[in-house]
């Protein structure tokens, strides 16, 4: 479940196109002035790359444990998507 959004995105009306991140909620509870999470079994580290905002958001809030959600522009996230992985998933998304 979503529990926050931290949006990094240079270009926040792309919604097609984004790299996005979860991590337990947890993990930030060493932000000043964050609200506490209480440390659970939630995922250290997942990315999806070339996920729409929408799609991002479901997968998020499907999780057991609570996470925050951070989006960036597209290839902008850790573990990147090859320009040609990239190009392949634009033209089976836009086939759908």
């Amino acid at each position: 479940m979503i529990w926050n959004i931290i949006d990094r995105r240079k270009s926040p009306y792309r919604w097609k196109l984004v790299t996005a991140i979860i991590e337990a909620t947890w993990h930030d509870n060493g932000v000043p002035d964050s609200d506490q999470a209480e440390r659970d079994d939630g995922p250290t580290y997942e990315e999806k790359a070339a996920i729409s905002v929408a799609d991002a958001i479901t997968w998020a809030q499907a999780e057991a444990f609570p996470v925050t959600l951070y989006l960036y522009d597209l290839g902008k996230g850790i573990n990147v998507a090859s320009r040609s992985e990239v190009q392949a998933l634009q033209r089976t998304k836009t086939k759908h």
